[in-house]
């Protein structure tokens, strides 16, 4: 017994040194990353060659140094305890800000001082100068465009989703989706009501909203959301909570889409019948809901899909894309989700496919259950959309043929 006993201490501790290594990084990449985003810009955009000036070069580097203090700050106050507006508006901005530049910083301080050096453009200080101020417009550019594509009420997305089990009853049955308002630090209810207008011109039958509402709780983001209690709909308006009501008191923002005359779909389920046939509408809680310690919250399809007949097609609302595998097991037709905001500052979609099977648009899962996903109405954080315009979406259901 004592040998196999060491067997296994040994055993394990040579398991657990990667994984007490691998824990050490994870701690200190909250750390590293911000020094890194701000780093690389300075020292592209300043010391790689540019021989600016004295008062230039010590102005420029005191900046970049001033954002990387204050970055963190603001955002500390901004979305921490004290929750300041103010200070979370100043934050996201700065991310923002710095995560453009930084990309371009990357990109174009490889590949356009390598290109101007293959062709011979100038000496070492013109290119390392025009690659300064070809990133600083580009960014700019990026800022200005990602700035007013953010606050922008989103383009309706309009496509056909062809079901096997849908009957013809249902056929041409107009469900529209909207996601990820996040309303939050900057007053957006003006915004808001005309969402609600351009939603409601798409003559919906079924309107879904799968969550994260806001960034704050119902009663301090109520002005925001309020407009939501406009929104018409000839069948039903279905909301599914997200992972952010659960960090601002998610019964609180369900109890309020209740009052909105919206239903929350709770791991249950409502029936939505046309032309004969009959079409079921699931949701479930977030899939974080059960670590938020909210008693009663829990992702629960099982629970959800609960006497409802298994011959019926089901049309099923869920926060997170990843919950498509649970989905595909259960025979889901067509699960909708939100959560990626298709990157929303590219190429961030690159670390949200590390995450999640799919970052926008439709895709299939397994022989029968098709996840659309939609890249938000809203934003999250930074005020800016790169390469991920919000959306409004549209999906006509549609009967085999």
């Amino acid at each position: 017994m004592t040998e196999t006993s060491n067997t296994r201490s040994a055993a394990g501790e040579a398991q657990g040194a990667p994984r007490s290594r691998l824990q050490l990084l994870m701690r200190y990449v909250p750390l590293i990353a911000p020094v890194l985003l701000w780093a690389v810009p300075c020292w592209v955009l300043l010391h790689t060659g540019q021989h600016w000036p004295l008062p230039v070069a010590l102005i420029g580097t005191a900046l970049f140094v001033l954002g990387l203090i204050g970055m963190p700050l603001a955002m500390t106050r901004g979305h921490g305890r004290r929750q300041q507006d103010r200070a979370a508006i100043i934050g996201d901005t700065l991310l923002g800000g710095i995560w453009v530049l930084f990309t371009w910083s990357v990109l174009l301080g490889v590949l356009l001082r390598l290109t101007l050096t293959v062709t011979g453009v100038g000496d070492g200080q013109d290119r390392a100068r025009i690659v300064t101020w070809t990133v600083l417009g580009v960014a700019a550019v990026l800022l200005v465009w990602g700035y007013a594509e953010a606050r922008r009420v989103p383009r309706v997305r309009r496509l056909d989703v062809r079901l096997p089990r849908l009957g013809a009853g249902l056929d041409g049955t107009r469900v529209v989706l909207i996601t990820d308002t996040h309303y939050g630090p900057l007053d957006r209810a003006r915004w808001s009501a005309r969402v609600c207008e351009t939603v409601n011109t798409l003559e919906a039958d079924l309107v879904c909203h799968t969550g994260d509402i806001a960034d704050g709780t119902a009663e301090r983001r109520r002005t925001q959301a309020a407009p939501l209690g406009t929104v018409q709909a000839a069948r039903a308006r279905v909301y599914v909570t997200g992972n952010h009501e659960y960090y601002s008191e998610a019964q609180g923002w369900v109890d309020l889409m209740d009052e909105l005359g919206w239903e929350p779909l709770r791991n249950r389920h409502l029936l939505l019948e046309r032309g004969g046939d009959t079409l079921v509408v699931a949701g479930v809680d977030d899939v974080t809901a059960e670590s938020s310690g909210l008693a009663g919250h829990r992702a629960h399809l099982a629970g959800a899909l609960h006497g409802a007949d298994a011959d019926l097609p089901v049309l099923l609302l869920a926060h997170q894309p990843k919950f498509i595998d649970r989905a595909a097991a259960h025979g889901v037709d067509l699960q909708l989700s939100g959560h990626t905001h298709g990157g929303q500052i590219w190429p961030f979609h690159y670390l949200v496919r590390l995450d999640q099977p799919a970052v926008a648009g439709l895709s299939r899962h397994g022989a029968r259950t098709l996840l659309y996903t939609s890249r938000g109405t809203g934003f999250w954080g930074p005020p800016f959309r790169v390469f991920a315009p919000s959306e409004i979406t549209l999906l006509v259901l549609r009967s085999p043929q």
